[in-house]
């Protein structure tokens, strides 16, 4: 489709369509997105996430979001900063959950030994030796085996939760896992800084979608003050690391369906307009990410 480039007054770059293909919805939000990308280039963020914000207000627009995400978030994606703790910490034992396709369990060293939960996972890539994917929900796995057992016997030293996209779940899993974990053990939890209050809904509307789980970071801040809990800004859809965890703490599970009640009625428009201070956002840097992993 051929577009017209000009420069508007005050400097903005602007995009022009000069075809008529495709509904017009489409084709404004196209323009929009293309005049953000060209904004961005051109070092005017602030404007670009403007130009997104128009875009998406016309219709569901996946690279006007993905957009959205690199200027919010501007850092390594969540994968390499996965792969770098990885090297870094080089974890005995690991527990992921939502497996998937398999991209993030890809990143586990060969002398690690891993589990990964997942009821239809679908890796591209065969696990090693020690390494070992239920094809279960992860409520279904923890209630029928034994984690320290198939991990040889240690604790969970590492671990990521990227499975159901919904509160609850993740609460429940950051339960299980704790209780499995040594104490300086990391636990990453996957979608926790959300771009707007649609892709941060419990039903899934767009395709760019974070789902409910930056409620997890709330309570626990709410309720878990002993925890050390950042949210990482790498992009998409933030990594939270939660550090200094307490095996035996009985706070969160002999209060979860009150917890997840509260946690439920939490608004987005609560940490709107302070997202960076409500959800403790880091950047997404590995000399400032390295020293946080040794505090």
């Amino acid at each position: 489709m051929p577009y017209e480039l000009s420069v508007e007054r005050g400097g903005t770059l602007r995009v022009s369509s000069t075809s008529r293909m495709g509904g017009p919805e489409r084709g404004r939000a196209r323009r929009l997105y293309l005049q953000a990308r060209l904004n961005r280039w051109a070092g005017r963020p602030a404007r670009a996430e403007e130009l997104c914000r128009r875009a998406l207000g016309l219709r569901d627009y996946g690279r006007a979001y993905w957009l959205l995400a690199e200027l919010q978030l501007r850092g390594e994606s969540y994968l390499r900063v996965l792969s770098k703790v990885h090297e870094h910490v080089r974890p005995a034992t690991y527990i992921e959950i939502g497996v998937a396709a398999g991209d993030s369990f890809a990143l586990v060293r060969p002398e690690t030994r891993a589990i990964g939960i997942d009821p239809k996972p679908r890796l591209r890539v065969r696990p090693g030796p020690l390494q070992q994917v239920f094809a279960q929900t992860s409520d279904e796995y923890f209630a029928s085996h034994d984690p320290i057992a198939q991990l040889g016997g240690r604790r969970v030293r590492m671990a990521f939760i990227d499975g159901v996209h919904l509160f609850e779940y993740a609460l429940r899993d950051f339960i299980h896992l704790e209780a499995l974990a040594d104490p300086d053990a990391l636990i990453f939890v996957h979608d926790c800084y959300p771009l707007d209050e649609r892709t941060s809904s419990r039903e899934q509307r767009t395709a760019f979608w974070s789902g409910d789980v930056w409620r997890l970071i709330g309570l626990l801040k709410r309720h878990r003050p002993d925890l050390s809990i950042q949210t990482i800004a790498a992009p998409p859809t933030g990594l939270g690391l939660i550090r200094r965890l307490d095996p035996h703490s009985r706070v969160l599970s002999e209060r979860l369906p009150e917890l997840i009640e509260e946690g439920l009625a939490m608004e987005f428009g609560s940490i709107a307009s302070a997202k960076p201070r409500a959800l403790n956002l880091v950047p997404s840097d590995w000399s400032g990410l390295r020293t946080l992993l040794g505090a």
